[in-house]
């Protein structure tokens, strides 16, 4: 199911979006489906990265090193 949404954007943005289209061939609303997809993916992941890393620092995995080797 679809839902349709109204956005305003800054000029500036407006016309970023409008010339990264007509580059890639590509419709504004998919770059912005993308965009906002992976923009949720990253807040989400960086949310979930945060609270790990303070649970990882209690046990002691400080470092990229300590992760693998925690690793079975």
């Amino acid at each position: 199911m679809r839902s349709v949404m109204s956005v305003s954007f800054p000029e500036q943005i407006s016309h970023e979006l409008e010339s990264f289209a007509q580059e890639t061939g590509r419709s504004k609303s998919d770059i912005i489906k993308e965009s906002v997809s992976l923009y949720l993916w990253d807040v989400r992941f960086s949310s979930l990265k945060k609270s790990m890393t303070s649970r990882a620092k209690k046990v002691g995995i400080v470092t990229e090193e300590d992760v693998f080797q925690a690793l079975p």
